[in-house]
């Protein structure tokens, strides 16, 4: 438990690979906000997302539960709203947590304990709600080969509305900073939610130009996979066995500049922090919901166990508790991070919760840490782009191995440290049965894909009513920021 309760600010991106940023080891990318912040802190070089796709994934990390816990595995899924929140713990313990920006909550329940909430998403609240268009970019913003083939200099909407979360989060802070002057010494909950650098692979085109030439196309191979694996059938799926290389480098170089982009609106965030005074004595913790494979083993977007998917970055400070330039090998989780925020806020314990506090970690490198975290990856099938297949997926991460259960589809086993780019499947070495063995043990230990592939297909027949409802009724939507098709354009 923290001695002293600090200021949360908490920034949480959308998609961005745990290695497309310069403190990370990226030589080409310009991120010197998120550098300087890492410089100043501590990063982590093992991080993983509960799943590697955006609902399930926030969803967890506001609740502390992997995905089965809480039951919501895909983009169509409600949280509960009698599940306790990270944002509940802190208002119980004193805070006033606001949210500006994403959150992708599906379902009436767009609060999920904070007090307050502006901007929004660029979704609709309801499963079934009023759709958005994206103009010329449409597709490109879901996995599908669009988002490929529509890439490049241009403008996406998603961009302007990052803008707007900024604008909103400088205003929250000078609103901060006006109270502390009129005597208010509370300390304050931040949630700045970004979009970027998510897909559609389109960029501003001035800083795209910076990075055009310079960008090369994915390095690793399509690994051999074998036969009748989910893998093959996803790339079948969603276009990918038709992509040209032009293609992927021009969606590479939009991604590099994404990552600009989203580096300066930060930038504007943490500048206003310090100018204001604020940053003293604030835990300012940067993340991402998942990664991005940008074409490595001709994969993209997330929705797989490969590191480049599942990985995120993860940058803590506090100024005066952690200790600046440090990084941190160990296996962590999102889930993690919930029980971390609750911890610095001395919030109550969220019951049922899976993570366990990084401050002790983030402190000292040599705290006792179990290195051992999960993932998982369970599709309803109803989504366009899933093919109308339903799935359960669940990754352990022990130590240096990574085993992936696909059910009923083959499985994979690497050797992260013999084999950190997971081109060697070791599922069938002689050796490796007793590592095998043990790790499905723990993959299925309170997890079994048969009873979640059952709940998830009665849930079905009940979001068939809730999506008739929607399209009938037609709710308004409370937190929405309006997407307008125009505001999307390439350059040709």
């Amino acid at each position: 438990m923290a001695a002293t309760r600090p200021n949360i600010l908490f920034i949480l991106s959308d998609q961005h690979a745990f290695n497309i940023l310069g403190c990370y080891g990226d030589q080409i990318v310009r991120t010197p906000n998120m550098d300087r912040l890492a410089s100043q802190g501590v990063r982590f070089s093992n991080a993983y997302t509960a799943s590697p796709i955006c609902v399930p994934a926030r969803m967890s990390l506001l609740t502390g539960q992997y995905p089965y816990k809480q039951q919501c595995w895909a983009n169509s899924d409600s949280l509960a709203s009698d599940i306790p929140t990270t944002a509940h713990a802190l208002g119980a313990a004193g805070y006033h947590p606001i949210l500006v920006g994403r959150m992708h909550a599906i379902g009436p329940d767009q609060i999920h304990g904070f007090a307050e909430r502006d901007i929004g998403d660029h979704i609709t609240d309801w499963y079934g709600g009023t759709p958005y268009s994206m103009g010329v970019l449409d597709k490109a913003q879901r996995p599908f080969r669009e988002s490929l083939v529509n890439s490049g200099p241009g403008q996406m909407s998603y961009e302007l509305v990052d803008r707007e979360v900024t604008r909103r989060t400088l205003e929250r802070l000078d609103e901060i900073a006006a109270s502390r002057q009129s005597g208010d010494e509370t300390p304050f909950s931040l949630n700045v939610g970004y979009m970027l650098p998510h897909q559609p692979y389109v960029a501003d085109p001035e800083i795209y130009a910076r990075y055009e030439g310079k960008i090369a196309p994915p390095r690793l191979p399509r690994a051999d996979e074998g036969e009748g694996t989910y893998l093959a059938w996803w790339r079948q799926q969603t276009g990918l066995n038709d992509i040209s290389v032009e293609d992927e480098i021009r969606a590479r170089t939009a991604y590099y500049a994404l990552v600009e982009t989203i580096d300066i609106e930060i930038g504007k965030v943490l500048s206003k922090l310090e100018e204001l005074g604020l940053d003293e004595n604030t835990l300012i913790i940067y993340a991402s919901d998942h990664g991005d494979q940008l074409g490595e083993r001709d994969l993209w977007w997330k929705q797989t166990f490969y590191e480049e998917s599942v990985k995120v970055p993860l940058i803590m400070k506090w100024t005066g508790h952690i200790p600046e330039g440090e990084c941190r090998s160990q296996v962590v989780n999102l889930v993690d991070l919930s029980a971390t925020i609750v911890d610095a806020g001395q919030g109550p314990q969220l019951p049922n919760a899976d993570g366990q506090s990084l401050l002790p970690l983030a402190i000292d490198e040599d705290a006792d840490w179990h290195n051992e975290t999960y993932s998982e990856y369970c599709t309803d099938g109803l989504l366009a782009w899933s093919g109308g297949r339903v799935l359960q997926s669940r990754m352990v991460r022990c130590g240096k191995w990574k085993f992936n259960y696909y059910h009923n589809c083959p499985h994979q086993l690497f050797d992260l440290e013999a084999d950190p780019d997971e081109m060697d499947n070791l599922i069938d070495d002689p050796d490796c049965q007793d590592v095998v063995a043990e790790l499905l043990e723990k993959i299925l230990t309170g997890w079994n894909p048969d009873e979640i592939d059952s709940t998830i297909k009665s849930r079905n027949g009940e979001k068939a009513i809730l999506k008739a409802w929607a399209q009938g009724v037609k709710p308004a939507d409370k937190y929405r920021w309006e997407t307008k098709a125009e505001d999307n354009w390439l350059v040709k």
